[in-house]
């Protein structure tokens, strides 16, 4: 028994994806099996996915980033107004939705950057920090949409960026082909990336180092506060990222519900995954997992009736859980 608490701590994500899994493929197999359900459930996850690598990196560094939803929305929004004021001004869609995309990304890493210089030089706890983030980008949304929500003006490009993708051989039940869309693939060579990154580069070292014992990686030559810096600003690039692959799908940013507790769903997908809170523990294929296994465990809500406003009730039941489970392992 004694070794049961640390194979749950590393395994437990992948036992628990394969036994609801196999729940849901006996509780509504015909619906659930369906290569088309599949492909949603990778879809509708593929933004919140995203950022939860990132924050990923944030909690393995032992930090902890609650502004992604807004941030997220912030950089979708400004992409959006760069797409409008380009269009307008006789730009090409294709230049116009290249500039936007460009634009979400880039403000999304300079505000993740400059929540990493107050976390990491101005000392300011992590929790205070992105709080703060949390509450100011939210408001900037909501000025910049007056309250409403912003459309763009690409009709064709941005849409079909959300909706289109590379087809496979599969059948669908229309007869055409499943096509898996930008959005899964994009979330996926990020995975693939942020797993490389984490385990076979120097950066990824230094992170778990830092989340380890920051004190004796500080003694050690490490620049801690370049590590710091470096995770809260991939964190923001992804949530750039995450904002072009919802807006894609949605062509529109609405100020007050786009991304809202986003930051749940990311830090319960990140401790599901087996990442601890402590910091320095932790992988990146636990995250992808976990968000897989949070959209299921949605997907089975919804069937089941369960109203949505209890769901939020749920997933923090769930990281409750998780963070029990892995302090039990830790005692072990």
């Amino acid at each position: 028994m004694r070794n049961v608490g640390p194979f749950l701590s590393r395994y437990g994500v992948v036992v628990a994806f394969v036994i609801l899994f196999l729940v849901n493929a006996v509780w509504q197999g015909e619906v659930f099996l369906k290569p088309e359900n599949l492909k949603n459930l990778l879809n509708q996850n593929a933004a919140v996915g995203i950022i939860a690598i990132g924050m990923t990196f944030v909690i393995l560094s032992g930090g902890i980033d609650l502004s992604v939803g807004s941030l997220m929305a912030l950089s979708a929004a400004l992409g959006l107004v760069a797409i409008n004021r380009q269009m307008g001004d006789g730009s090409g869609e294709g230049a116009a939705v290249a500039l936007g995309l460009a634009t979400m990304l880039g403000s999304g890493l300079l505000l993740g950057l400059v929540q990493g210089v107050f976390v990491a030089w101005g000392r300011v706890a992590p929790f205070i920090a992105t709080l703060v983030g949390l509450v100011g980008f939210r408001s900037l949304v909501l000025a910049l949409a007056n309250g409403g929500e912003i459309r763009s003006s690409s009709m064709e490009v941005l849409p079909g960026l959300g909706s289109g993708g590379v087809p496979t051989g599969i059948p669908t039940a229309g007869g055409g082909p499943l096509v898996m869309t930008w959005g899964i693939l994009l979330f996926v060579v990020v995975t693939l990336l942020a797993e490389f990154v984490s385990r076979k580069t120097r950066f990824g070292r230094l992170v778990y180092a830092v989340g380890s014992n920051e004190r004796a990686a500080r003694y050690s030559a490490v620049n801690t506060a370049r590590v710091k810096l470096g995770v809260y600003g991939i964190s923001g690039l992804l949530c750039g990222l995450a904002g072009f692959v919802l807006t894609a799908r949605m062509n529109s940013v609405a100020s007050g519900s786009m991304g809202a507790y986003y930051e749940l769903d990311a830090i319960a997908a990140v401790v599901i995954g087996g990442t601890s809170l402590s910091g320095g523990v932790g992988r990146v294929w636990g995250t992808f997992l976990g968000v897989l296994l949070l959209g299921m465990i949605t997907n089975m809500l919804v069937v089941a009736n369960v109203p949505v406003y209890w769901q939020g009730v749920v997933k923090g039941a769930i990281i409750l859980l998780a963070v029990l489970l892995q302090r039990s392992s830790a005692e072990e």
